[in-house]
């Protein structure tokens, strides 16, 4: 069920410090239902992996949801005979909860997750994870379909990945290239705000989550992986497919009216080098002028559409005057998303009203363009008509450039103190010091392995 995120942005990326802590930078946590002959063969072989291969500390986390054979068995068995290995249980069925359940109680940095049968190449999981202790990327994903991997299944599976992504791409404009590979981590901070908007329990978890993270302008990062089909998979294709299908209208429908608050999920400005602020020089005025300008050449075609359907019904005033309405209306609802990263419904209403008086400013300019032609020509042609509208929306767009920058979305950052002036990264505490000093326990206070609860309360799951 989804819950309201905090309200605060997320702090800015950071490495994760390499000294030794009480908490594991990692958390690799394997789902299962009913997966009592693969899990231990699993756990023992990702265990000797981490070992001699992964260089930070590490917990790998069974998450068993709502097995009725002797899976509980196995992983409690696992939980005793390996420190790193700790047990999970749930009474509820759903990949998606058992992810979301784990994760939102892990203390480790780096939250990561695998499916059992090991289809993917444990090689990828060091280069998956890097980006994410690194500080360099959000979250991080395997995929099955970039021209570097090496990949072995049927060609129907093939197709229905394929088919899959390529829906994904055409509805929700996807750019990440593999959505369902069992194969992805991300930062703890970032699970922290961006669980809580994500509404499946189930397979399709994993594509929300993504879709999510990449509208909120979250870097993802892809690793192509080597991947074995497993013949004896669990999967059910039909119902998996008409699930996921119900999710990606579900969550088209809650991005195309504004539903999530993405603007929760904003990195801080200053957080990528480029966007660092200089003195004088606003911040991210490059970008805004593309999106603007992109923005810009769209609404002009679509109002000289607008106004070439209305002249044939209506005088030139008339005409220019309801085109240029029914675009402005469009032009602020597209700025406000694209260029200036307004997201929600929060002014909304204000927005547009701001909108509409920068719209009767470009009325005043177009139409006095149109009143100064007809008194010095008299009867000008279409065309002439049309020169001067373009010369006259011209000017208005550098005004309406300047009066949406400076009047309708000002940047409310200016309270952040330029990149010179902040303290360096040295002396700031780190996501895992204020994460620790926050809301982590002490290592006297944790109860050991033999005492640590072997399930969580099954509310939690919901």
């Amino acid at each position: 069920m989804r819950t309201d995120p905090p309200r605060s942005t997320l702090p800015a990326r950071e490495h994760l410090p390499v000294e030794v802590t009480d908490a594991p930078v990692l958390d690799v946590t394997i789902p299962v239902h009913n997966e009592e002959r693969d899990l231990e063969p699993c756990v023992r072989r990702l265990h000797a992996h981490l070992v001699r291969t992964f260089p930070y500390s590490f917990r790998i986390t069974v998450a068993d949801n709502a097995s009725t054979d002797r899976t509980p068995e196995v992983a409690a068995r696992l939980d005793a005979t390996i420190p790193e290995v700790r047990a999970y249980r749930l009474e509820e069925k759903g990949r998606g909860r058992a992810l979301r359940t784990v994760w939102s109680h892990s203390d480790a940095p780096v939250l990561a997750y695998m499916d059992v049968d090991l289809s993917t190449d444990l090689n990828a999981l060091l280069p998956l994870v890097a980006p994410l202790i690194s500080g360099h990327s959000d979250l991080a994903i395997g995929s099955r379909l970039a021209r570097s991997s090496r990949v072995v299944r049927g060609p129907k599976r093939e197709f229905i990945s394929r088919a899959y992504n390529l829906i994904l791409k055409s509805s929700l404009s996807a750019r990440f290239s593999d959505a369902q590979c069992g194969f992805k981590a991300i930062r703890r901070e970032v699970a922290e705000r961006l669980l809580p908007m994500v509404e499946d329990t189930g397979w399709f978890f994993d594509t929300e989550m993504l879709v999510l993270a990449e509208r909120a302008g979250l870097r993802i990062h892809e690793v192509p992986v080597d991947w074995v089909d497993d013949p004896d998979s669990r999967v059910h294709i039909v119902s998996t497919a008409v699930e996921d299908l119900k999710g990606v209208w579900r969550v088209g429908r809650a991005l195309a009216v504004g539903a999530l608050p993405l603007d929760r999920l904003a990195r801080p400005f200053g957080d990528d080098p480029r966007d660092r602020r200089i003195r004088g020089v606003p911040g991210g005025l490059a970008r805004q002028l593309v999106g603007f300008c992109v923005v810009g050449a769209l609404s002009t075609l679509f109002y000289l559409l607008l106004y070439s359907l209305f002249r044939t019904m209506a005088s030139p005033q008339l005409a220019n005057a309801t085109a240029l309405l029914v675009s402005a209306v469009a032009n602020t609802a597209a700025n406000r998303r694209l260029t200036f990263g307004v997201r929600g419904r929060e002014r909304a209403v204000r927005h547009q009203a701001q909108g509409l008086v920068v719209f009767a400013i470009g009325l005043t300019l177009t139409s006095g363009s149109l009143a100064a032609l007809d008194a010095a020509s008299g009867a000008p042609s279409h065309s002439t008509e049309l020169a001067v509208l373009i010369a006259a929306n011209l000017a208005a767009t550098v005004l309406r450039f300047l009066l949406l920058r400076a009047w309708v979305f000002p940047d409310r950052r200016t309270d952040q103190p330029p990149a010179a002036d902040r303290p360096p990264a040295a002396d700031r505490p780190s996501a895992v010091d204020r994460a620790s000093a926050v809301d982590r326990p002490s290592a006297a206070d944790r109860p050991s392995g033999a005492d640590r609860p072997a399930a969580l309360d099954p509310r939690d799951a919901r």
